[in-house]
């Protein structure tokens, strides 16, 4: 027997995957409309990203609320890499940290809109966006299941 599904932590598992596939679409924008070359931090949370829309599609489908465990290390994973991308590219001090050795410098800004928002400004939003619906999923289960206490207890 399939367990109740609340609306809200339904709702939330389809929200936390459009966010993967919006930010999925959008590193594929910027790549291969745009033209600009991914940096070896950009793969980096390419590869913590891209999963997420597969793996979020197909527990909002099914409704699983348990999927929890393997996807909030891989956007929590992903924020740390993009919070650091980040921090390369507009603090000073860690500017002199070259992880991007190959290719594409990291402490390149391709956009720089309203001065701060970047493309790893970009991906750690969506990333933060991701584990914090999910968390918001295991407050959702919980209330359910007191409503279903609560409704037990009055039959």
């Amino acid at each position: 027997m399939k367990p109740v599904q609340s609306s809200s932590s339904q709702y939330l598992l389809y929200f936390a995957w459009l966010v993967a596939v919006v930010a999925t679409l959008g590193s594929l924008y910027f790549s291969e409309v745009l033209g600009y070359v991914p940096c070896e931090l950009c793969w980096y949370q390419r590869i913590f990203m891209y999963p997420l829309s597969i793996i979020l599609g197909i527990a909002a489908y099914h409704g699983e609320r348990t999927i929890k465990k393997y996807v909030l290390p891989l956007s929590i994973i992903g924020g740390i890499i993009s919070l650091y991308h980040y921090m390369v590219q507009k603090v000073p001090g860690f500017e002199e940290i070259k992880p991007c050795t190959n290719g594409v410098p990291c402490n390149v800004d391709y956009i720089d809109w309203l001065g701060f928002i970047t493309i790893p400004f970009l991906a750690l939003i969506a990333f933060v966006l991701i584990t914090v619906s999910l968390l918001f999923v295991k407050q959702a289960e919980k209330e359910e299941d007191q409503e279903l206490e609560q409704g037990l207890e009055q039959e």
